[in-house]
């Protein structure tokens, strides 16, 4: 469950910045600018769909404290017209900043143009627009999903370097225009392309939940009798069709390979068990960066456009040494 975090403000008066079950926005009492010199952003988050972006939510949420800024905190629940609602409503506050992870990649632009012309800079983070303009946003600080979705494809390529046989694969998407989906499927494709064994026979989203995921397995378990690969876009879906894959009679990892982006625990956990074959890392914890970047920002400092996060790759060997100290 997403905790809903509060925010110390002047005089202490408790504010209340997270989105409520309904999908309303509480409203901030006395909004505006405090004159304490403490930077003030606004956060809109996706929502709280998986394991990933739980632990996304924690890492922002406990950075801000960690880095002094007074943190407006809103649940868009995978929902657009609430990342809008919530901007605007920063934007109405005269936050000194907004951050915040597109739900979708278009659409942005007129919300952005107004964070412009009330001169409030904007940080994209996880996830990107497909505006032409960029000075609508001073920065994006994320994963390269295409590389992700390469990375994904190179191993299926080497696990089945010198076999002949066709290779069936179904993937599961995640958020339809979601940038890590349309980017981790591109990736994949490009990389695959190159061998006509390679089929992908059904693609669907799951929409990056465990729930959808094992809903839309199901159905591709019924459409194809013949699946040797599972190709999905996140952990969660992953784990959902894993559990589909046991209800249907075959072993995970050995009947149906699989391959996932995340390195969330849970993922983790069954990569190490061998139920997932191979899985590549986009971290959560973009906390600590979105902070410092945000500081700079707002001291009217220069800096980079993209901003890219490290990560890495892992096979069960790998999860198997990487657990113990896994942070998320």
């Amino acid at each position: 469950m997403l905790k809903k975090w509060s925010a110390a403000v002047l005089g202490g008066l408790l504010v209340v910045g997270a989105l409520s079950a309904c999908g309303g926005e509480s409203e901030d009492a006395g909004s505006g600018k405090k004159d304490d010199g403490k930077i003030t952003m606004g956060f809109a988050q996706v929502g709280a769909e998986s394991g990933w972006r739980t632990a996304n939510t924690k890492s922002i949420q406990e950075a801000a404290t960690a880095a002094g800024i007074d943190l407006k905190f809103s649940d868009a629940q995978q929902k657009q017209e609430n990342q809008i609602k919530a901007i605007r409503s920063y934007i109405a506050q005269k936050v000194d900043i907004i951050a915040f992870s597109p739900v979708v990649e278009s659409g942005w632009d007129t919300v952005l143009k107004e964070a412009k012309d009330a001169k409030i800079p904007v940080i994209l983070t996880d996830r990107a627009v497909d505006s032409k303009d960029t000075s609508l946003y001073k920065t994006f600080i994320g994963s390269d999903f295409v590389l992700e979705g390469k990375k994904a494809g190179e191993w299926l390529v080497k696990e089945y370097q010198g076999k002949t046989d066709t290779v069936n694969i179904v993937e599961l998407q995640g958020t339809t225009g979601s940038a890590p989906a349309n980017d981790r499927k591109s990736g994949f494709a490009d990389v695959i392309k190159a061998d006509p064994k390679f089929k992908v026979i059904a693609s669907q989203t799951g929409d990056f939940t465990r729930a959808k995921g094992k809903e839309v397995m199901e159905a591709f378990l019924k459409a194809n009798p013949k699946i040797d690969v599972l190709y999905a876009h996140n952990d969660d879906m992953g784990l959902g069709a894993i559990e589909a894959i046991v209800a249907a009679g075959k072993k995970p990892g050995v009947d149906i390979k699989i391959i996932t982006v995340d390195a969330v625990k849970d993922g983790m956990t069954a990569l190490s068990e061998g139920k997932i074959n191979y899985i590549v890392e986009c971290s959560p914890l973009l906390g600590p960066q979105l902070m410092d970047l945000a500081k700079k920002v707002v001291a009217g400092e220069t800096i980079p456009q993209r901003v890219l996060t490290e990560e890495t790759t892992f096979t069960p060997e790998q999860a198997k040494a990487a657990l113990p100290n896994r942070k998320y």
